[in-house]
C-alpha cells in the first residue's frame, strides 16, 4: 500500500514490489494482520511533514505475522516464527522488514487480530496507564473509553485496582460495562454526570481523545501530574500535564506482558472490524469517524492454520 501525493484516502493505491530482503538485524515478515491507526491519516495528509516528503510512501506501523527470513546476525527468532512488529510505514504490505528488536514472539493460540494492535494501540494504553500511575481503590476517568486505545487503557487500570469511570457513546455503555468500565455518556453535561458519579473527583485522569478532556479534568479537581493526554499539546504546555505515549513504550517487553495478559483473557481486545487490503480506502474513512468500539484491522491474508 502506497501514495505517491498528499491527501485523503483516494490517493492510496496497492501496487505490486519487488519482495524485501532483510539486512543485517532484520527480520522479513510475512504479514498476516496490520493495525489501522488514527494518526496513519494525520501522515497520509502531510500533517507531521517536517520537509519535502520522499515519495513513494508506505502505510501502517504494528502488525502480526510469521517470520520469513532472517537477515545476518539475527539471534532468538526462527523462521516460521509467528510474531508482532513495529515498522513505521511499512505494515500494510504482504511481506514487511522490520528490526530484530522491534519485534515480539506471539504466544501459540493468540489471534493474529488482537496481536497486532499490541506494538502501537496496546503500547499507548500502557503508557498512559504507566503515568497516572494508578492506585488500588482510587478512581480513574477514561476519556473516549470506548476507542482503540481507551478500551485498553481502561483495563489496565482496572488490572491495577483502580476503579474505572469512561466517557462513551449511549450506543457502547453495555459492552463497556461488560469489560468493568463505568460508563458516562460523552457530550454535554459530561462534568455533571462525572460529579454525580464520583462526588469527590477522579484522583487520576487519561486523555485519549483531546476536544477539552485536559479542561475538564483541571476543573474536576485532578492534580496535573495525575493527568495525562495523547493528543492536546497545547494543554501540556498550558497546564503542565503529562504527555506519555506510544514512544514511551516501544519496548518488546512491554509487549510480551501485554501479549500474554491478552493470551491469558485478562486484557481484552475488541476489533470493531476487519478490511481486506483492497479496501484500505474505506478502511481508513472509518477510522477517521472515531465512532467505533476498540480497534479496526487490516487482514493481509488468513491466520496460519
Amino acid at each position: 500500500m502506497r501514495f505517491t501525493r498528499y491527501g485523503g484516502p483516494e490517493v492510496l493505491s496497492v501496487v505490486e514490489v519487488a519482495r524485501p530482503e532483510p539486512s543485517a538485524g532484520q527480520l522479513l515478515v510475512e504479514v498476516v494482520v496490520a493495525s489501522l491507526n488514527p494518526a496513519e491519516n494525520a501522515i497520509r495528509l502531510g500533517m507531521f511533514a517536517s520537509g519535502p516528503a520522499g515519495f513513494p510512501q508506505g502505510m501502517g506501523h504494528d502488525f502480526a505475522g510469521v517470520v520469513a527470513a532472517l537477515g545476518p546476525g539475527v539471534r532468538g527468532f526462527a523462521v516460521g516464527d509467528e510474531v508482532v512488529g513495529f515498522a513505521p510505514g511499512a505494515a500494510m504490505a504482504d511481506f514487511a522488514v522490520v528490526d530484530a528488536g522491534s519485534a515480539a514472539p506471539k504466544p501459540a493460540g493468540l489471534g493474529f487480530a488482537p496481536a497486532a494492535v499490541v506494538p502501537a494501540a496496546g503500547a499507548t494504553a500502557w503508557a498512559t496507564v504507566a503515568a497516572v500511575a494508578p492506585e488500588p481503590g482510587e478512581t480513574v476517568f477514561v476519556s473516549a473509553a470506548s476507542g482503540g486505545v481507551g478500551v485498553l487503557a481502561g483495563q489496565l487500570a482496572r488490572l491495577a485496582g483502580a476503579r474505572v469511570v469512561g466517557s462513551t457513546s449511549s450506543g457502547h455503555a453495555r459492552r463497556l460495562r461488560g469489560l468493568g468500565i463505568e460508563p458516562v455518556e460523552y457530550g454535554r453535561g459530561l462534568e455533571t454526570r462525572v460529579r454525580e458519579l464520583v462526588p469527590d473527583g477522579p484522583d487520576a485522569f487519561i486523555d485519549t481523545f483531546g476536544r477539552g478532556n485536559v479542561d475538564l479534568a483541571i476543573r474536576l479537581g485532578v492534580s496535573p501530574d495525575r493527568i495525562n493526554t495523547i493528543t492536546d499539546h497545547a494543554a501540556v504546555q498550558r497546564y503542565g500535564v503529562r504527555a506519555k505515549g506510544n514512544g514511551d513504550a516501544l519496548s518488546p517487553t512491554i509487549w510480551a506482558e501485554l501479549l500474554d495478559l491478552i493470551a491469558a483473557g485478562r486484557l481484552v481486545v475488541p476489533i470493531e472490524a476487519e478490511y481486506p487490503l483492497d479496501e484500505i480506502a474505506r478502511a481508513y474513512t472509518d477510522v477517521a469517524t472515531r465512532h467505533g468500539f476498540g480497534k479496526r484491522v487490516v487482514r493481509v491474508r488468513p491466520d496460519p492454520s
